[in-house]
C-alpha cells in the first residue's frame, strides 16, 4: 500500500507535523497564496487543497491557522486594513470647502490614490484585483467584508462629498459615491484600454488615474449641479395722480 500524502495527514498526524515544524512564515504564504487565488478565479472556485499547494505546505496547516475558507477570506481583508486607514487619512486631511472648486477632486484623489497606487505595486497587485473581483458579487462572504470593512469607509467618503455638496441629497450622494466606486473598480482590472487605444494608453498609468479623478468629480457635479441662483425684480413704482397731490 502506498503512503498517505501529507495533504491526506490524520489529524493527529497532522498537529505532530505542524508542532515538530513551527514557521510563522507559513501562515503569510497561506494567506498570499489565497489573496493570489482567490483574485485569479474567484472565492467559489478556488479549494483549500489548492491554495496548500500554492502556499506549498500540508493542507491541515490551512485549518490551523485560519479555520474554515470564509474566516481565511476575512483574514485577507484584515491584512490589508492599513489601506482603508490611509484613504481615511486622506479624506481627513482634505479641507471641505464648497465654494472651492479643488475640493470635490481632492475628496476623490484620496478615495482613488491610494487604491491605485497599490494595484501598481507587486505587494498589492493581487489584492487590488481582488477588491475588485469579489466585492461587486452579492454573496454572503462578500457582504459580510463590506459591511466589516468597506461600509464605514464609504459612509465616511458620502459625508465629505455631501459637505462638498450640500445642495444634493443624501440619496443623491450615495448614488454617486456608487458610480465614482464602479468606475475606479473597473479601472483597477481594465487593460481593454491598450488595444482600443491602439497601443497608446496602458493600464495603471499616471495619466489614466488623473483622468479617473477628473471623470469622477466632472459626473458628480454634473448629476448634481448647484441651483442657479434666482433673480429678483423690484416691482414698478406705481404712478401717483397729480390731481390727488395738489
Amino acid at each position: 500500500m502506498s503512503a498517505r500524502p501529507n495533504s491526506a495527514l490524520s489529524p493527529r498526524r497532522a498537529s505532530r507535523a505542524i508542532a515538530a515544524e513551527p514557521r510563522p512564515d507559513r501562515r503569510q504564504a497561506i494567506l498570499l497564496a489565497a489573496e493570489k487565488l482567490f483574485a485569479r478565479y474567484g472565492y467559489h472556485a478556488v479549494s483549500i487543497r489548492q491554495i496548500a499547494d500554492e502556499a506549498g505546505v500540508p493542507l491541515a496547516l490551512v485549518g490551523y491557522y485560519f479555520g474554515p475558507k470564509n474566516a481565511l477570506f476575512e483574514a485577507i481583508f484584515e491584512h490589508w486594513n492599513q489601506t482603508i486607514e490611509r484613504r481615511l487619512a486622506a479624506l481627513a486631511a482634505v479641507p471641505i470647502d464648497p465654494a472651492n472648486a479643488k475640493t470635490l477632486p481632492r475628496i476623490i484623489d484620496a478615495f482613488t490614490a491610494p487604491v491605485l497606487a497599490l494595484r501598481a505595486s507587486s505587494e498589492g497587485e493581487y489584492y487590488a484585483l481582488l477588491v475588485a473581483r469579489e466585492l461587486s458579487h452579492a454573496t454572503e462572504e462578500a457582504d459580510r467584508v463590506l459591511r466589516h470593512y468597506f461600509d464605514p469607509l464609504a459612509n465616511a467618503f458620502i459625508d465629505a462629498l455631501q459637505r462638498a455638496l450640500p445642495h444634493a441629497t443624501r440619496a443623491q450622494v450615495a448614488w454617486g459615491y456608487q458610480f465614482a466606486l464602479g468606475a475606479l473598480l473597473h479601472h483597477l482590472t481594465d487593460t481593454r484600454v491598450e488595444r482600443l487605444s491602439g497601443g497608446k494608453a496602458h493600464a495603471n498609468d499616471a495619466a489614466g488615474s488623473a483622468l479617473l479623478v477628473a471623470f469622477i468629480a466632472g459626473g458628480l457635479r454634473a448629476a448634481m449641479p448647484r441651483p442657479r441662483a434666482v433673480r429678483t425684480t423690484a416691482a414698478p413704482a406705481k404712478k401717483t395722480n397729480p390731481r390727488r397731490q395738489a
